[in-house]
C-alpha cells in the first residue's frame, strides 16, 4: 500500500505538468481557431488527460495502457463540455488529445528508418502504433455511449408512426412538384406533370 503514496516532489511535478499541458493545449486550441468561449475548457481537457497519463505512468503502466486510461476520462470530459457549452465535441477533443499524441515516436520512427537502423525504427513504430490504437479505442468507447435524453415540456411532440418520416418526405415532394409551373420540364418518363 505504501507504493501508492506520492512524494512531495512527485506531486509538485504532477502539478507543474498539469499547468504546462493546459498551456500547451490552450495554445493548440488558439492555433485551431477554437471559439474564444471554449478556450479555457479546451485547456482543462488537455491538462486533465495529461495528468491522468502521467499518474498512470508513475504507477507503472506502460505508455499504451496509460494512454488508454487517460483518453477515456479526457473524451468524457470533452463530451460533457460539448453538451454544456452547446459546441461540437471535436473542438475539445482535438485540442485535448494534443499532449497524448505520440509525435516523438513518429519522429524517431522516421529518423531511425532514414538512418538505416531498421530494428529501432520497427520498435518505435510498433510502440507508436500501439499508442495510436489505444487513443482511437478510448475515444470510440466513450463516443459510442448514447447521450442522455432530456425532456423539455415546450418541445414535446407526438411520436411519429414507423415510416412517418418517409411518408412526410414523399408528401412534401409531391406538393412541391404540383406547385411547379407547367413549363418547368418533364418527368423522367417523358410526360409533363401538368397532365
Amino acid at each position: 500500500m505504501t507504493e501508492l503514496l506520492l512524494t512531495s516532489e512527485q506531486i509538485g511535478q504532477l502539478v507543474a505538468q498539469f499547468f504546462i499541458a493546459g498551456a500547451g493545449t490552450l495554445s493548440f486550441a488558439v492555433l485551431f481557431a477554437s471559439p474564444k468561449r471554449t478556450l479555457p475548457y479546451c485547456g482543462l481537457v488537455g491538462a486533465m488527460g495529461w495528468f491522468i497519463y502521467e499518474l498512470a505512468v508513475l504507477f507503472g503502466l506502460e505508455s499504451f495502457a496509460a494512454s488508454l486510461l487517460a483518453v477515456i476520462p479526457l473524451t468524457l470530459l470533452a463530451r460533457i463540455f460539448a453538451i454544456v457549452l452547446k459546441a461540437p465535441v471535436t473542438i475539445f477533443l482535438l485540442a485535448g488529445i494534443f499532449p497524448l499524441v505520440p509525435g516523438a515516436g513518429i519522429y524517431y520512427t522516421a529518423y531511425y528508418f532514414i538512418q538505416g537502423n531498421n530494428a529501432l525504427a520497427l520498435a518505435n513504430g510498433i510502440s507508436t502504433f500501439k499508442i495510436a490504437v489505444a487513443l482511437a479505442i478510448g475515444i470510440a468507447l466513450v463516443l459510442g455511449l448514447p447521450l442522455p435524453r432530456f425532456k423539455s415540456p415546450r418541445n414535446e411532440q407526438k411520436p411519429l408512426r414507423h415510416n412517418a418520416g418517409a411518408f412526410l418526405f414523399i408528401r412534401r415532394a409531391a406538393a412541391a412538384v404540383r406547385r411547379l409551373p407547367c413549363s418547368a420540364g418533364r418527368t423522367p418518363s417523358g410526360r409533363s406533370h401538368c397532365n
